[in-house]
């Protein structure tokens, strides 16, 4: 790999410079993609050291040293990230992005590459247990726009016998932090990210998990007007055939299982209809 740097530049220097020769074809006259990532959820993506950190982050530059093309990060709030991906302000999102059939409408998914539960965090010293950190008068953390949102939403908030408060915040690591002061009961979460809470020392336990084992996965704008699903396919599965992907995740999470890609993906996901692009052989019958 050469050349690659993730210091935080002037929004329009953003990001990576990735050269080398891969899966695709894309000539290197093409101005670099932009890559909207959300830089304050971590192990998926952040900042330490004024440098872009996480998986989301390495994964992405060494699928664009696969596929032969030039990308820049562009550091987002979540709710600003899937409209902006609609509007092609951005080129791809890469993230720890949950796939749902609401979001399946507006934008197009790669193959998925983890699949994730949600996790309630609680205090340490808190007696809270799953059920009554979201419910019996709690006031419940979620990200705004997050499937986790949409969970309690349709499961907790939409019944009227539950007794129940959701505050949205741009981030987790603010809601984290609004947990330990007490101004919010619990957080709602990914798994994979409420462990590095903790792997941080964070002053947090899991009281439960939700299992909806959900994909996560790359998007790009609906209808690939880029052109570019089949690269970063093809570019998913080179990292995780090489190894470089189990790198990756175990350099952010010591320890952990790394699930097989490709991992099930629903059936209302239409580019994982049967030809996936650049990867003809995958797909849902």
């Amino acid at each position: 790999m050469k050349g690659i740097t993730t210091s935080i530049l002037p929004a329009v220097m953003m990001g990576t410079l990735v050269l080398g020769c891969g899966l695709a074809t894309t000539a290197y006259a093409q101005d670099p993609y932009t890559v909207g990532v959300e830089a304050s959820f971590p192990p998926w993506a952040y900042v330490e050291g004024g440098e872009f950190k996480g998986i989301a982050i390495d994964a992405m530059e060494a699928i664009a040293e696969e596929a032969g093309i030039e990308i820049e990060f562009q550091d987002m709030p979540f709710p600003s990230l899937i409209p902006a991906l609609a509007a092609e302000k951005i080129d791809i999102l890469a993230t720890g992005l949950t796939v749902t059939e609401e979001r399946s409408q507006n934008i197009d998914f790669t193959i998925p590459w983890w699949e994730t539960n949600d996790v309630v965090l609680v205090p340490k010293d808190s007696e809270l247990n799953v059920f009554t950190a979201v419910c019996c008068g709690a006031k419940v953390g979620v990200q705004g726009g997050s499937s986790q949102q949409a969970w309690m939403e349709e499961n907790v908030l939409n019944s009227s016998d539950i007794d129940v408060e959701l505050a949205k915040y741009d981030n987790y690591v603010t809601a984290v932090d609004d947990m330990a002061i007490g101004r919010i009961s619990s957080v709602i979460v990914d798994d994979t990210s409420a462990q590095e809470y903790i792997n941080a020392g964070k002053e947090v336990r899991m009281a439960g998990k939700i299992y909806i084992r959900a994909p996560l996965a790359l998007a790009v704008a609906k209808g690939d007007p880029q052109g570019i699903l089949g690269d970063l396919n093809q570019g998913i599965m080179a990292i995780y055939d090489s190894g470089a992907w189990g790198d990756i995740v175990e350099a952010y999470i010591p320890g952990v299982t790394v699930p097989a890609i490709p991992g099930h993906m629903p059936d209302f996901v239409d580019t994982y209809q049967k030809p996936v692009a650049g990867l003809p052989e995958l797909g849902n019958e």
